[in-house]
């Protein structure tokens, strides 16, 4: 990346410490951020897989909801129970338009009584904040949290690495979230990530990003990772990337995320595009995202055609790569619900060559997530 190309993009609050790793810094959701480092994105996937790795994703979008009731507000813009969201737990949501498109996806907690913590992505805060405040004017008022940084500490030696210097961290569950002093400072800390790995997602001001980051990685069994291994862990996880598995045109439905559909919601009918969602809910929609297993020849990538057994165009990939722990190429795309069953043959078009594939269940790698019995 030129230096006329980085003057142009923010920087978190790590940058300076990423330059000194020897990151290969590239442009993304606006920032410039590490893609990858010394280890590479191979090494660096492998090695989140195995050991403890660090994230900087403080491009990310933090915020303070706070109300008289912000809890029954919140429910006004997503489909999830955030009334039934007990302190101290976090919930994954989607900010649907009127039309039932996703604008964007989130997280949302109650770290604390300060009303709500919100976490969007961050090539869609500007507009995520904006129609929040919109929709919401008079019930809620946002804090934009700009002067705090957010590190994910992910993979199976995740949590004894960090209960070192947090013990509290040890009892927290998958979906936990808690504001408490951490390494000195007042910073939020939930159980989750982007992986498909234990780990945790750590937000501390702006100012102490640094000394945390460097803490972290003086564990040895802890190396820093960049967005290239970031983004195959989530697709072997079969984790949906908004911009390309999802957008303002696909519902929660077509993007198989009806698990972030609560039961109450479902039934009420009471969020926006509604008519939509349960109408498709009740099987009349034309499309849904699926798994693929590609059985032969490169890796299929976003934008490559999906075609059935004759040799028709059904579909299309929108996310996809080589996958380290299972070996093969793997890929996430559309496809009609009549060949979305596991098992279904179908081919992938790779430079204009035929490839078999195979709609398998995601996630394409097992989940580890900590949950208590």
């Amino acid at each position: 990346m030129t230096d006329t190309a980085q003057a142009d993009l923010k920087r978190t609050p790590l940058y300076d410490a990423h330059v000194a790793l020897g990151a290969r810094m590239v442009p993304f959701a606006g920032y410039a951020m590490p893609v990858q480092y010394k280890l590479g994105v191979m090494g660096e996937h492998k090695w989140t897989r195995e050991n403890a790795g660090l994230f900087d994703v403080s491009h990310m979008g933090q915020a303070r909801l706070r109300g008289v009731a912000p809890q029954a507000a919140f429910e006004e813009v997503v489909p999830g129970d955030i009334i039934g969201l007990k302190p101290g737990k976090q919930r994954y949501s989607m900010l649907l338009n009127k039309k039932g498109g996703i604008i964007d996806d989130l997280m949302v907690a109650r770290p604390d009584a300060d009303g709500l913590f919100v976490v969007v992505n961050g090539a869609c805060k500007e507009n995520d904040f904006k129609v929040i405040d919109a929709e919401l004017a008079g019930q809620v008022t946002i804090e934009r949290l700009e002067n705090r940084a957010l590190l994910a500490l992910q993979g199976p030696k995740a949590a004894e690495v960090l209960a070192a210097h947090l013990p509290a961290a040890a009892d927290m569950a998958f979906m936990d979230s808690a504001a408490l002093t951490a390494f000195g400072v007042d910073a939020i800390v939930s159980r989750s990530g982007y992986t498909g790995e234990d780990g945790y997602e750590i937000s501390v001001p702006a100012e102490a990003a640094e000394a945390v980051w460097s803490l972290l990685l003086s564990d040895e069994r802890v190396r820093p990772i960049g967005l290239g291994a970031r983004d195959s862990l989530r697709l072997e996880a079969g984790l949906p990337l908004y911009g390309h598995d999802c957008d303002e045109t696909t519902s929660p439905v077509e993007a198989a995320l009806t698990f972030a559909l609560s039961k109450r919601r479902r039934e009420a009918g009471d969020f926006p595009g509604a008519a939509r969602v349960r109408t498709e809910l009740a099987g009349e929609l034309s499309r849904v995202r699926v798994g693929l297993k590609v059985l032969e020849g490169a890796p299929a990538r976003e934008g490559a055609e999906i075609a059935d057994q004759g040799g028709a165009v059904v579909g299309v990939i929108t996310s996809g790569g080589f996958s380290p722990c299972l070996g093969q190429a793997i890929a996430m795309g559309y496809v009609p619900p009549a060949l979305a069953a596991a098992g279904t043959a179908l081919k992938v078009i790779v430079r204009g060559k035929p490839q078999a594939a195979e709609v398998v269940a995601m996630p394409f790698v097992p989940n580890r997530y900590h949950r208590k019995a």
